[in-house]
C-alpha cells in the first residue's frame, strides 16, 4: 500500500536530507514525485532547516508530494526525529494538499511533519511560502541557531 507525502523543507529534492537519496541509502524503494503542492501554513526558520506551523488564516506552504512505501516512513520518521506518544519538536499528521503542477487539479490527503508550535523556541517567522528559495535568498549571516527543545 503506497502512502502520499508532503515535504516542504529538507527531505525536497536537492537538499541535505534529499527523500530520494535517503531511501537509496537505505535500499529502500524510490518515492515517486506526484508533483508540485501546497498545505495550509507558515514557516518558521530553525537555521539549517524549516518549520512548520498548521494556520487556518490562508497562508500556505508550497513543497512538494511524493508516493512512497511504508517502509519509507520509518525514515522520515527517523529523519525528523518523531516518535509517537513522545514530546517531539516534529509530529506527523494528516494534510490535504493541493496540487499546483500546470494542468493538475485536485487534492490528496498526505502525512507530513508540522512542527508543535509550543516548541518553535526563537525560530523566526519566514514571511515567504517556499524553503527552498528563502534559504537561496536569505543572508547567511541571519541564519537563527535554534533547536527544539
Amino acid at each position: 500500500m503506497s502512502i502520499y507525502v508532503f515535504v516542504y523543507g529538507t527531505l525536497r529534492a536537492g537538499e541535505i536530507n534529499d527523500l530520494a537519496r535517503a531511501a537509496a541509502a537505505r535500499g529502500l524503494p524510490p518515492a515517486r514525485h506526484v508533483g508540485p503542492a501546497s498545505v495550509p501554513g507558515m514557516l518558521v526558520d530553525f537555521g539549517d532547516w524549516p518549520g512548520l506551523i498548521p494556520v487556518d488564516d490562508g497562508r500556505r506552504v508550497r513543497g512538494d508530494v511524493f508516493q512512497v512505501e511504508p517502509a519509507l516512513i520509518a525514515l522520515m520518521d527517523e529523519i525528523e526525529e518523531y516518535q509517537p506518544g513522545k514530546p517531539c519538536c516534529f509530529v506527523r499528521r494528516t494534510v490535504r494538499a493541493r496540487l499546483e503542477a500546470p494542468g493538475q487539479t485536485g487534492a490528496l490527503d498526505c502525512q507530513y511533519y508540522p512542527i508543535n508550535p509550543a516548541l518553535r523556541a526563537a525560530a523566526v517567522d519566514i514571511a515567504g511560502d517556499d524553503w527552498i528559495a528563502y534559504r537561496m535568498a536569505r543572508n547567511p549571516g541571519s541564519r537563527t541557531t535554534s533547536d527544539c527543545p
